[in-house]
């Protein structure tokens, strides 16, 4: 083997590497939206509840 080829393997691996954290940390990133967006539903949900709502009924004729 000659130097050229084995400085190019050795580039490409490299360029594989950086390609494949930066994929990594967009994946985690996005994991974090999501479970942020998840938390955040959840909060609005359970503000919402209103338990002393349709207990009674009223009715007048």
């Amino acid at each position: 083997m000659d130097v050229p080829t084995i400085s190019n393997g050795v580039s490409g691996q490299a360029l594989s590497n950086v390609q494949l954290s930066a994929g990594l940390a967009v994946m985690a990133k996005s994991l974090d939206n999501t479970e942020l967006q998840g938390q955040m539903l959840t909060q609005m949900m359970e503000r919402s509840v209103q338990p002393h709502l349709g207990g009674n009924l009223d009715i007048r004729l």
